[in-house]
């Protein structure tokens, strides 16, 4: 099964090009970080040591969440795309272990590779953090950057460990009957222990939100402390149980959906309904990249306002705190955004032999292709309904917490601006691989042509 997951890789290349790019991307963001733990050691200033620290441990750390997260998602995505190729493994004699190491090996030489490939842009993308640092005058300008020990071992290691440790979910799928694993609808409820796990993260974010207002009122910017991790929290929670709500919004829009979309409509609300758990893995991204954004950017409007109106925080550690806020909101919106794009890349072009079969019973390109944007309308509006609805567990406690007010002094601009990144992303990437594969005949993309 080994040399059966080396071949794999050599000619189903294109295959694991969304694992790769996931897993490069988050060895890239955790080498930035933690190479501020290099620079930390090589005998800087106490102040110098301790604002490297603090920035590589909170938003390297919030990093390092969300990118296991994400790596987890496509992995689990890959799993799915994989059935029919499980089961006839199965049907042809391999056991549940040997497919299942067959997946190790491919995933942890994925992991090992764009980790390996990874460094260099780790090393750029950590200069470039250090710059800044240094620029804003938390950083003394004559300390030297370094990338060693610690940034490759935490990149390489974390990034190949955590691929690993995401295949013992996926691999649990390969458990069920071969002719089962044939079948392309899906279960039809979420399983009990992501459930759980999705509400215990919900509930931490709420407690996070009723910290920062029980015992951080009057406290100035340290309610940022909790505050800052509780739209993270509800995010990712809401991010897992994504299958229940995209359901849920599929049954409230399904009427006007195939009342005034024809076909398409139609076409639409069955997918959504039978193919729930693949939407789900591009929903997570844009819930991810709205509820941490949005609760980011808007906490710091209001701190900000706040110093404004007669704040006593030193300003050289107001500075220190938008820098790691912005830094940290920054770093997971571009990876959540091109998580987004590379998840909606793979899985629509994973679609290509079922737009075929659309188009042999009697669907017209034009047809799928609303259909396609009507899917990818139905996610934005539910990853940036829910981000939004994430983005409150931080909003609401810290303007409480820090201004006495519930409604938060901040520019209307930032919500819409969010929102319109994320749909703008989702229908862009959907409805250009969509446009890509229905160049395909049908007859080729279902193999029907000899």
């Amino acid at each position: 099964m080994v040399t059966l997951a080396l071949r794999t890789l050599r000619h189903r290349t294109g295959g694991f090009l969304a694992t790769f790019a996931a897993t490069f991307l988050g060895a890239t963001i955790l080498m930035a970080f933690a190479s501020l733990l290099d620079t930390a050691a090589a005998g800087v200033d106490p102040a110098t040591r301790e604002t490297l620290t603090l920035m590589a441990s909170v938003a390297g750390g919030w990093c390092l969440v969300i990118v296991a997260f994400a790596v987890a998602s496509t992995l689990t995505l890959a799993a799915r795309q994989r059935d029919r190729e499980m089961a006839l493994l199965r049907s042809i004699g391999a056991t549940p272990a040997q497919v299942g190491r067959m997946i190790v090996v491919e995933a942890a030489v994925v992991a090992f590779v764009a980790a390996v490939v990874a460094i260099p842009a780790g090393y750029g993308l950590g200069r470039l953090l250090f710059r800044l640092l240094v620029e804003t005058e938390q950083v003394a300008a004559g300390v030297a950057y370094r990338f060693g020990v610690i940034a490759v071992g935490i990149g390489v290691g974390v990034t190949v460990v955590g691929a690993l440790l995401a295949t013992l979910v996926t691999t649990r799928r390969i458990a069920r009957p071969a002719a089962q694993q044939l079948v392309a609808d899906e279960p039809r409820r979420m399983g009990w222990k992501r459930v759980t796990f999705g509400w215990l993260l919900v509930a931490a974010g709420v407690n996070c939100g009723l910290l920062t207002v029980l015992l951080f009122s009057g406290a100035g910017s340290d309610a940022m402390q909790t505050a800052g991790q509780a739209s993270i929290w509800v995010s990712a929670g809401l991010a897992l149980l994504s299958p229940v709500l995209i359901r849920g919004v599929t049954a409230v829009l399904a009427v006007p959906l195939t009342r005034f979309g024809g076909a398409s409509g139609y076409l639409t609300v069955a997918n959504l309904r039978r193919r729930s758990q693949q939407m789900a893995g591009a929903l997570m991204p844009i819930i991810l990249f709205t509820g941490i954004s949005l609760g980011t950017l808007v906490m710091q409007s209001v701190e900000n306002r706040a110093t404004d109106d007669g704040g006593t925080i030193p300003a050289s550690m107001e500075r220190n705190i938008e820098t790691l806020n912005l830094v940290v909101v920054g770093m997971l919106a571009l990876f959540a955004a091109i998580m987004l794009v590379n998840t909606l890349v793979a899985a629509t072009t994973y679609r290509r032999r079922e737009f075929g079969q659309q188009r042999l019973t009697g669907a017209t390109p034009g047809q799928v292709r609303r259909m396609v944007g009507a899917e990818s309308a139905v996610l934005a509006f539910t990853g940036v309904l829910f981000g939004s609805l994430a983005s409150l567990a931080t909003i609401l406690p810290f303007t409480i917490a820090r201004t006495d007010r519930l409604v938060p002094d901040a520019p209307a601009l930032i919500w819409p601006a969010i929102a319109v990144v994320a749909v703008v992303l989702t229908m862009t990437a959907s409805i250009g691989t969509a446009r890509r594969a229905l160049r395909t005949p049908a007859t080729e993309a279902v193999g029907l042509t000899a």
